[in-house]
């Protein structure tokens, strides 16, 4: 007789757990098992049937992995928890007891948790810890922006804007930003670090104020999460780059509002005189020191036939060995031969070879320019793109100080400026040539050159112009709307036919409402016609009426393009379509419905714009030839 099953001792009943029980497993509070979740990436679960995992009951709650709840039961995060309400009490039993003493005593031994085994557990490589630092820099910009209050404590805002500068001068050194886009949320970046894509938003130097329908709390223990994988990562990122972490503070240049530039960048000394001694193993073969380098040299050597006989002396090392140089303290790449391609040696990429790289073209798009910033734009922002991208920028002394250059600079070759153009009768000839000799450009020129990845005309950016669109370059959809994409000449062909089928003060205007002309009853025909024989009967009709074959032709490729359009629409769906939609699954149906509705809300969106756009520029040719 097999085992008897017992109810809710298997299958979702087991491996299910509800919130509430999970709380009372691990013996701690609502807040606490919160705060574990977000610590260790455990997140609510749907299960399939949701009366089986809760035993039979309907109830409406969140349920569990019973693996993760019994995974959280061994963390060391848990035990410190438990010895912080412990100490809590202790604390305030003291307190109330007036034994300041001992009150001083438990303070000084406050248990303090730290996150850096989880760090180690949720990114195993340094790769992954770099794809996942999206929201941490963006949890770290916007904390940075916030007023201190009862709930964010000013030393934590200090603490982000610290990590925020420390990140940008990173950028800014390896120049390796990518995308800029000017939001209403925010500024978006994108940079490429370690071959992985990074986007991070930045908000605007508005004063900001937190909802009162948002839970600080749980965002608290998100960004202390998010500090201490920051320091990790930059703290890699640095030293890699050899660059000293954390960069030093000029206290001086802070207090007076330097930001970025108040930090300086230092390179690490190595040190290669005293080399430890397994860094370069030798033996003695013959009398002769031979090292590890020598003999991988040598079978290299042998391997691409460069050797032709198989006894060869080593090389005496041991005038090298007195001056050690820094190619001696990093050891070769060992090339092995490929399997399929014997003569070719596999070279895998590391991070020496990937930094050697050629750096593309556009990563120093502005180093042949120096900017000036003008007081009423943003100096953050734009001191970060231009020095991103190896240009040189100065600022009045009322955007903070740090500049290193005036006004006066006869190197300054743009200036970014967002006000209007303003004369000025008292301008000096001096300051009038100078104004000449430089560009005035508005903030927007130098955010699309960074997209365009080259410099663009001033001149529809110049000062007082109307700036043309400033499209987003994270839209990556092939369909996705482009301003600024020309006009179809079929589109430019029906606008002239409609503005030439009705001049001012034609009859048509005059005609009786209820009386249509024969032309425009042939040419309806004809955009109504459904095969090839009504196509013929309209053509027949449109001649006896006197239209011309050219006008004939243009109404029924324009007649086309509409149904083209409209081809994706439910009531044009093909009978094949609708047979092979007969053949999927509710659940492929379902799939493949949504599918189609956002192609369908997505191309609807794209034809208003394009027609909106019509629209516009058919309004400016009539107001141009007005004009003319």
């Amino acid at each position: 007789m097999g085992r008897l099953k017992q109810k809710g001792k298997a299958g979702a009943a087991k491996a299910y757990v509800t919130r509430t029980a999970a709380i009372k497993r691990l013996q701690c509070s609502l807040a606490d098992f919160r705060r574990l979740c977000i610590l260790k990436g455990i997140f609510p679960r749907e299960p399939r049937h949701r009366k089986r995992a809760n035993k039979g009951s309907s109830a409406p709650t969140s349920f569990y992995y019973t693996k993760d709840i019994a995974y959280l039961a061994h963390e060391p995060v848990l035990k410190k928890l438990r010895e912080h309400k412990a100490f809590a009490k202790k604390l305030s039993r003291a307190l109330g007891r007036g034994e300041w003493s001992s009150a001083q005593s438990l303070e000084e031994n406050k248990p303090v948790y730290r996150l850096d085994h989880i760090i180690k557990e949720r990114y195993p490589t340094f790769v992954d810890a770099v794809r996942d630092i999206d929201d941490a820099l963006c949890m770290i910009f916007l904390f940075a922006s916030l007023p201190s209050s009862a709930k964010v404590a000013p030393s934590l805002i200090e603490n982000c804007a610290r990590l925020a500068a420390e990140w940008q001068l990173y950028v800014i050194h390896t120049q390796a930003l990518r995308k800029v886009f000017l939001s209403i949320k925010g500024v978006y970046y994108q940079a490429e670090v370690f071959d992985q894509t990074v986007t991070w938003l930045v908000p605007y130097q508005f004063t900001q104020s937190v909802p009162s329908d948002v839970d600080v709390r749980v965002m608290l223990t998100f960004l202390e999460l998010y500090q201490t994988l920051l320091g990790f990562v930059f703290f890699k990122l640095y030293t890699d780059a050899n660059l000293v972490y954390p960069p030093p503070l000029d206290d001086k240049k802070d207090e007076t509002g330097a930001g970025v530039g108040a930090f300086v960048l230092q390179e690490a000394k190595r040190t290669t005189a005293a080399l430890p001694s397994r860094m370069v193993k030798e033996v003695e073969v013959n009398g002769k020191r031979v090292s590890g380098k020598d003999v991988r040299q040598t079978i290299k050597n042998i391997t691409t036939g460069a050797v032709a006989e198989l006894d060869v002396d080593m090389p005496d090392t041991t005038e090298a060995d007195e001056a050690p140089s820094a190619d001696a303290a990093d050891e070769d790449f060992v090339f092995h031969p490929s399997t399929s391609n014997p003569q070719e040696a596999a070279s895998l990429p590391t991070f020496q070879t990937l930094s050697s790289l050629p750096q593309a073209g556009s990563s120093r798009l502005f180093s042949a320019y120096t900017f000036w910033l003008s007081r009423e734009t943003s100096r953050p922002i734009f001191e970060f793109l231009i020095r991103s991208f190896g240009g040189r920028i100065g600022w009045p002394i009322s955007s903070g100080s740090g500049s290193p250059f005036d006004e006066d600079d006869e190197a300054i070759t743009h200036v970014i400026i967002d006000r209007p153009v303003v004369e000025r009768p008292d301008e000096s000839e001096e300051e009038r040539e100078r104004r000449r000799r430089r560009k005035y450009v508005q903030p927007q020129w130098v955010v699309d050159c960074v997209n365009a990845g080259k410099i663009l005309l001033e001149e529809p950016y110049a000062q007082g112009q109307t700036l043309p669109p400033h499209l987003s370059p994270f839209e990556d959809r092939i369909d996705a709307y482009d301003p600024t994409a020309p006009i179809g000449a079929e589109d430019v062909d029906m606008d002239e036919e409609d503005e030439v089928s009705q001049p001012e003060g034609s009859d048509s205007e005059e005609a009786v409402e209820g009386e249509a002309p024969p032309e425009k009853t042939a040419l309806k025909a004809a955009a109504d016609a459904e095969d090839a024989a009504a196509l013929l009967a309209a053509e027949l009709e449109a001649e006896a009426a006197g239209v011309d074959f050219g006008s004939f032709e243009k109404e029924v490729r324009k007649a086309r393009k509409k149904a083209k359009v409209l081809g994706d629409s439910p009531a044009a769906l093909p009978a094949e379509e609708d047979m092979n939609k007969m053949m999927m699954s509710n659940k492929q149906k379902k799939l493949y419905e949504r599918m189609k509705y956002g192609e369908r809300k997505r191309n609807a969106e794209r034809e208003k714009l394009q027609e909106r756009k019509r629209v516009i520029d058919k309004e400016r040719k009539k107001a141009s030839k007005g004009k003319a």
